[in-house]
């Protein structure tokens, strides 16, 4: 079965990566059923996703810390479209502050979406997977699932468990011999979303991204390659490939590093902000957007353009010593 013939389910397809990610799958054809708690923002996603051939498109509202919810999302996506090929854990939110200052009710709502939403897609996907003999979940986690932040308790704690979810899940399908059925972890570094601005903020700081910024679009493409070839765990970004590398080899530097670049550089010294829930308890009204404002499509290129200069330059330098040591010779 080719790609374009999957039945996939994204979960946070309201906005920013699983926005992304569901263009993309859309973009190839599949049939795509998109989940978040926001129906106006889903239908203008799912609009988006109609424009490109062959792409269909089934809306679901759905709060993934409701079990019973994300049961009834699975059901209609089989019910519409047969199966379900590929299942996108994606819905996430944040809480920044100092440990003792996040609300307990927002602390326990950041896990419940973060890991429990996790928990009821797995159940939900690798029910059908399991009846169908194939299929791929993958699990959106972070670089901060390798190297915690400060300020960001939650959230790190969260994303660590969903890299202990999908090892666990892993080992289980092996013991159980269902080789057809994979199940994938996604790590990006700083990505170009509206999570920033949406995320809970107790720092008395404005929240922004740290750089450096990429863009969702590059998170959707390796989501999309995972289904093509499944792969246990795939870091977005070299800054994030470049931390886990550190984390690996000097994990107290890695935690250093992460501790100064959050302080100085996650929230701004100049702004403040009033304390708030962010979007935790209460979805943002509107549209929704892929993108949050920062840039990280154009600073990407702009890093792109600078390494590919830096390449040239040295090819140059080595050229010119190569020409004149043969002169020499």
């Amino acid at each position: 079965m080719g790609l374009r013939d999957q039945v996939v389910v994204v979960t946070g397809a309201s906005g920013g990566i699983g926005r992304a990610t569901a263009e993309a799958f859309a973009r190839k054809g599949c049939a795509v059923v998109l989940a978040a708690r926001r129906e106006e923002a889903l239908e203008a996603a799912a609009e988006e996703c109609a424009r490109h051939r062959r792409a269909r498109t089934l809306v679901v509202p759905t709060d993934t810390t409701d079990a019973g919810a994300v049961e009834e999302l699975a059901r209609r996506a089989v019910r519409e479209f047969g199966r379900i090929d590929v299942w996108v854990n994606n819905a996430a939110v944040n809480a920044f502050g100092r440990f003792e200052d996040v609300p307990l009710e927002d602390f326990r709502k950041v896990l419940d979406v973060n890991v429990m939403g996790y928990v009821h897609g797995a159940r939900a996907a690798l029910r059908v997977m399991r009846e169908q003999g194939a299929g791929t979940l993958i699990n959106i986690s972070s670089i901060v699932g390798v190297v915690a932040q400060p300020y960001s308790h939650p959230y790190s704690m969260s994303k660590h468990a969903v890299r202990g979810l999908g090892s666990s899940l892993r080992q289980q399908l092996r013991v159980e011999g269902l080789k057809d059925i994979h199940v994938c972890t996604v790590l990006p570094a700083t990505i170009d979303t509206p999570h920033f601005q949406q995320a809970a903020n107790y720092t008395g700081r404005k929240v922004v991204a740290m750089p450096p910024v990429y863009s969702p679009e590059r998170v959707a493409r390796a989501v999309v390659d995972l289904v093509r070839h499944p792969r246990r765990e795939v870091v977005v970004g070299a800054a994030g490939r470049a931390l886990v590398r550190q984390a690996r080899m000097a994990p107290g530097l890695a935690e250093r590093s992460m501790a100064r670049q959050t302080d100085s550089s996650h929230l701004s010294h100049d702004e403040e902000a009033p304390a708030t829930h962010g979007t935790l308890h209460v979805p943002a009204p509107g549209a929704g957007a892929v993108h949050g404002g920062w840039h990280g499509r154009r600073r990407t290129a702009i890093r792109r353009t600078a390494v590919a200069a830096a390449l040239a330059g040295a090819a140059a330098t080595a050229g010119r010593r190569m020409t004149r040591g043969a002169r020499a010779a």
